[in-house]
């Protein structure tokens, strides 16, 4: 797998499969615990909130992402990953805080109205039909959709050739990596402004990761902005633009990809070394 994060190349190059949109992050360092972010495209800011009547899981965290980025959120095991990502997609009511997508507050949006507004999000588990086939598992992502779905779809299976080759085997039947490619591309039908993808390598062999890995440094170079909770923290920061570690639902830091990799501390902590 060729994963050079921070190639000329690997920039924004065909925007047809994203709609409009666009906004400028100013970047910091890895010692940067809260990043400036108030021309983010998309942005959790100073988030707090949990689940239900619950206890917080979230302590004052902001995440934000930029078109053509592929931002990363790593920490340990209950740091608040998933739960982070889910409350910037409206799963969970946020005590404090807010989220922002290309300069609008959507705070109190539902989950159905952030995907019109053009949020794609895949979580981890149950991200497919799989008794349906390929092809009508990214016909249902387009179900919002009234124009003609078939230059998108023919940009997915440009993204992900085995799923034209499987396009009318049902999706149940496909290996672990192409199902969620599958997840990935039902996702993109719906011509998102950023994608978030939650643990796409759990329970993948090191040989699947590297090339979902691989998909998803493509699926940047469209100019889609990706938010992305990784388990596998190293491989990730490899490929991140921006990358977010979290301990107990805080920010513990923030950088580039490659500032986060060269920290001691980071290296120390949450990379074994």
């Amino acid at each position: 797998m060729s994963r050079n994060a921070w190639q000329e190349d690997r920039g924004n190059k065909d925007r047809s499969i994203t709609r409009s949109g666009g906004g400028t992050m100013v970047h910091g360092s890895a010692t940067d615990v809260r990043p400036d972010t108030t021309r983010a495209f998309l942005v959790g800011d100073s988030m707090t909130g949990g689940y239900g009547t619950g206890a917080d899981i979230l302590h004052d965290c902001t995440i934000a992402v930029d078109p053509g980025e592929i931002a990363v959120i790593v920490g340990p095991n209950g740091a608040g990953k998933s739960t982070g990502m889910k409350a910037i997609f409206g799963m969970l009511n946020l005590r404090q805080g807010s989220v922002r997508l290309d300069g609008e507050d959507i705070t109190d949006l539902s989950p159905q109205d952030r995907v019109a507004k053009g949020m794609g999000f895949v979580p981890q588990t149950s991200n497919i039909f799989t008794s349906m086939s390929v092809e009508e598992n990214l016909e249902m992502g387009a179900f919002i959709r009234r124009d003609d779905i078939r230059p998108t779809m023919e940009q997915v299976f440009e993204l992900f050739p085995i799923l034209k080759d499987k396009r009318r085997q049902p999706a149940g039947e496909l290996s672990g990596g192409q199902r969620q490619q599958v997840a990935v591309g039902r996702a993109l039908m719906t011509k998102p402004k950023v994608l978030m993808l939650d643990e796409p390598t759990a329970g993948v062999s090191p040989i699947v990761m590297d090339e979902l890995f691989d998909r998803i440094i493509e699926v940047s170079r469209t100019g889609i902005p990706i938010l992305m909770v990784e388990q596998n923290a190293r491989q990730a920061l490899e490929i991140a633009d921006r990358g977010y570690v979290l301990v107990q639902g805080r920010n513990a830091h923030t950088g580039t990809g490659r500032e986060l990799l060269a920290d001691d501390d980071v290296r120390r902590s949450f990379l074994g070394g």
